[in-house]
């Protein structure tokens, strides 16, 4: 097992029973940060190897390569992604490698920059492996998957990569380009077309393993399961979109209910993956500033991110300053966050800046003014954030000179949430400030405190003063059995 940062990979080779050289290798690189997979695989033999759905930071990659003796000559991807910033033009600038990509789903949905063209039926040739175009539209019109043979071993395909089409345990959100892109009307279309590629995809033999471009935690689907693989047998037994091919409108409903909130920065992906951008080959290494330095950008209003733990940020931080932990989650709210034209300042200790840089690379999140790792050398008076226990928001409940705002999402406050709460998820709350009255004193709460921190700081920031947090959110409220309401 190869560890890369936040990186978990699972390796491994398949061999001809009869030959004592290998015939195909295969690794399987997973950015927890963004539950995103990307493929490596290689024939052996021939020393060629294909990257799939390849991430930002293409270093990964370039080190597999070389530590297996091989060239990456082909990069393929399964669609214009939305969640995250492609790394396949970075990949190929770097080794001369094509780029296979879709020219299906019509004059719209094309990538603009120089590529070979795939449609639904081409053959990709890998040294002795070959990879089948399948156009499995749905979750967007050009979606594609990529059915592998291991020639040397067999004539059968034994398994597809299914990008966002086919998840372990779910299928492809086809909303997200009407709600995260602007564009009316997709959403219907796509569930119509995924309904229908689910008929091709079930026509598969049983055994072909699935390899999905995302894990649990993905944005992109509901219920993603947290295994890395599946088959299509098991599949079409435990998804539930396949207990539903012989009634095409509750497969839509149940399809389009409840997918949470599609991250703002979506939208940006979608159009940086489409169109010619520049390139980022390496990952930037950032200036620590001195306090001069922090203090000129600070006074001008630049914006900066505290990335430590939560209960640190509480006890002492900067005024107006917003609290992004940098954990898994920490490139998906900076996304919400931040837009792709200001600068920004980190707060992170020096050894973070490698795996916060990535983060945020990957997303295309690359205008960072600098960073500092201690608070206190600033000169700055810190302020506190108030943390308060259930009983003393209950003591709130019914107070009409008290907002309780619940941070959650809106399928997460519909099936439960503390009576008289507000719904303001998050992520729009910096849209929304104008359903918070400052005249009151105002409560925060999610389910377990993270988004809650967002929030506040982000409330603090906008001259929110009469504050307080339940930090410890609707995990700990359901565990004491205190009393929700439902809006199901």
């Amino acid at each position: 097992m190869l560890l890369h940062n936040t990186l978990y990979i699972n390796n491994f080779t398949l061999r001809k029973d009869k030959l004592k050289h290998t015939t195909m290798y295969f690794q399987h690189v997973y950015d927890k940060s963004l539950a995103q997979a990307s493929y490596f695989i290689g024939c052996q033999a021939k020393g060629e190897a294909i990257v799939i759905d390849a991430k930002r930071d293409i270093d990964t990659y370039l080190d597999i390569a070389k530590q297996n003796n091989m060239t990456i000559t082909h990069i393929a991807e399964t669609h214009i992604h939305a969640d995250f910033l492609s790394g396949s033009r970075e990949l190929a600038a770097v080794t001369g490698a094509k780029m296979y990509l879709s020219d299906e789903g019509g004059a719209d949905w094309q990538y603009e920059f120089n590529h070979i063209g795939l449609k639904n039926g081409d053959v990709i040739k890998v040294g002795n492996l070959s990879l089948e175009v399948l156009h499995t539209p749905g979750h967007t019109p050009e979606s594609i998957s990529f059915l592998l043979t291991d020639h040397p071993a067999t004539d059968e395909p034994v398994m597809i990569f299914t990008g966002d089409f086919v998840f372990v345990g779910d299928i492809g959100r086809p909303d997200l380009l009407e709600k995260a892109a602007g564009l009316k009307g997709t959403q219907d279309a796509g569930a119509k077309q995924m309904y229908q590629s689910l008929e091709k995809f079930a026509s598969l033999p049983p055994y072909i393993q699935v390899w999905p471009a995302h894990g649990a935690g993905s944005a992109c689907g509901k219920a993603l399961g947290a295994v890395p693989s599946s088959t299509v047998g098991y599949e079409k037994i435990r998804n539930w979109a396949f207990q539903y091919t012989n009634n095409e409108k509750e497969f839509k409903d149940y399809l389009l209910a409840d997918q949470p909130e599609p991250p703002k920065y979506f939208a940006m992906m979608k159009k940086l993956n489409k169109v010619n951008r520049p390139l980022l080959v390496e990952v930037p290494k950032h200036a620590k500033l001195s306090k001069e330095e922090f203090l000129n950008a600070y006074n001008k209003g630049i914006k900066v991110i505290d990335t430590r733990n939560k209960f640190d940020f509480a006890k002492a931080h900067l005024p107006n300053t917003i609290n992004i932990q940098g954990n898994n989650s920490f490139a998906t709210w900076c996304g919400w966050v931040l837009n792709y034209e200001e600068q920004f300042i980190l707060i992170a200790d020096d050894d973070q800046m490698d795996d916060i840089t990535r983060k945020l690379m990957r997303i295309g999140l690359d205008n960072i003014y600098g960073y500092i790792s201690d608070i206190q050398s600033t000169g700055i008076a810190p302020e506190q954030s108030e943390i308060i226990d259930a009983d003393t928001l209950k003591s709130y409940i019914g107070n009409e000179n008290v907002q309780i705002i619940d941070v959650r999402g809106a399928s997460e406050y519909n099936a439960a949430h503390i009576k008289g709460a507000e719904n303001i998820f998050v992520g729009t709350l910096a849209d929304n400030l104008d359903k918070i009255d400052k005249n009151k004193e105002v409560v925060i709460h999610c389910q377990s405190g993270d988004r809650a921190a967002i929030a506040q700081s982000i409330l603090a920031r906008n001259g929110f003063k009469n504050m307080k947090n339940y930090s410890a959110g609707m995990a700990e409220w359901k565990k004491l059995n205190n009393k929700v309401v439902s809006e199901n």
